[in-house]
């Protein structure tokens, strides 16, 4: 089902809901625009299209009153100047990966993923229900912006090389499109990293200036052409197990709002995030049926690629946790999080897909 056709059907409830209150925010709400500075593409459809949603239903909520409109990456500021853009109060929000933004506090990442990190599903349990947002806002109010989840991938693949990696020495000199704290954990497995923002990869793959290259998953991944200049194709991502997506407010702008307008753009944002995750589930599997007909080789990750990695990542942790208040603060709480949900989970969710995998019914 297209997202227009989903939207407007899973909306219904909303959208009489909207209409019953129409008249009173018609009468007294004031005419509202704001820009809104997307750090991706048009041509990534679902990941773009969150910012797409968000707009057509805060104006749906408000009757037409609230305008939000779009911009993709590049048309206002740069993909990965959003959260400066809507700090400085070049737009009033944004749309982005805060783990692109690792270099002004590594504590960003916790709003998008860290390495070995929380699943799609748990991220949202410790952002609505565990202490994660609120966390995470104490650093954003530093920015002058507030911040709500805004989508979801699910787990991602583990990127598109040259060459395949068949042991660890192999990544060796390898210069990969990697942001946010993988990068630096494939930086200290031999890498060389680099932030290039999605529009770009295509262009620096093709020509060799990059080895290899992560992004999303099959949906995107094809989009984006990858598979016609490399046909290695790796999992799992283990950087990314649940990389959430962020809507951010200029602080000074969001006060201004008035309350009904507030709970619109809350609501907005939960739509989104749902959608963005269904979106990908349900598109990822055939588009990778595709790539396969391709010619793509799939591939796992070496264990001994994973063992260092992931030892690597909670020294990083523990390493930065020693010098970064915040982002102690904010590890000391998912850490204690994610041992719960991993408890959890292997109980129930993963005994239950374990089995199923490996006993498919034809």
């Amino acid at each position: 089902m297209e997202r227009r056709s989903f939207l407007k059907q899973a909306g219904l409830a909303g959208a009489v809901a909207a209409s019953a209150a129409a008249p009173a925010i018609a009468a007294d709400g004031p005419a509202i625009r704001w820009r809104l500075a997307s750090s991706f593409p048009k041509s990534l459809d679902t990941i773009y299209g969150a910012a797409e949603t968000l707009s057509a239903r805060v104006k749906q909520l408000t009757n037409g009153k609230f305008d939000i409109r779009v911009f993709a990456g590049g048309e206002i500021v740069p993909g990965l100047q959003v959260l400066d853009a809507v700090q400085n109060g070049t737009v009033e929000c944004g749309h982005s990966a805060s783990y692109y933004y690792v270099g002004k506090n590594k504590a960003f990442a916790f709003d998008t993923a860290i390495p070995f990190g929380l699943t799609a599903r748990q991220q949202n349990a410790w952002m609505y229900f565990g202490d994660g947002l609120k966390l995470v806002r104490e650093l954003f109010r530093e920015y002058n912006v507030i911040n709500f989840p805004g989508g979801n991938t699910g787990t991602q693949m583990g990127g598109w090389f040259r060459n395949e990696i068949k042991s660890l020495p192999d990544l060796k000199g390898v210069k990969m499109r990697i942001p946010g704290i993988g990068g630096e954990i494939m930086s200290r497995l031999g890498a060389v990293p680099q932030t290039i923002p999605g529009g770009d990869i295509y262009p620096a793959l093709e020509k060799g200036t990059i080895d290899a290259t992560e992004w999303v998953g099959p949906y995107d991944d094809e989009k984006l052409g990858f598979y016609k200049v490399v046909k290695n194709y790796y999992y799992p991502g283990w950087w990314e197990p649940g990389p959430m997506l962020s809507f951010y407010v200029n602080i000074k702008e969001w006060e201004k709002l008035p309350a009904d307008y507030k709970a619109a753009f809350e609501v907005a944002c939960a739509e989104a995030n749902v959608v963005m995750l269904a979106e990908y589930d349900a598109k990822n599997p055939q588009a990778l049926v595709r790539l396969i007909k391709q010619g793509v080789k799939l591939h796992k990750y070496p264990t001994d690629l994973l063992q260092a990695a992931q030892k690597a990542a909670f020294e990083l942790y523990e390493e930065e946790a020693g010098k970064n208040a915040i982002f102690k603060k904010i590890y000391t709480d998912f850490k204690a999080f994610r041992s719960l949900q991993h408890g959890w989970f292997n109980l129930a969710e993963a005994a239950m897909e374990d089995f199923m995998y490996a006993n498919r019914i034809k």
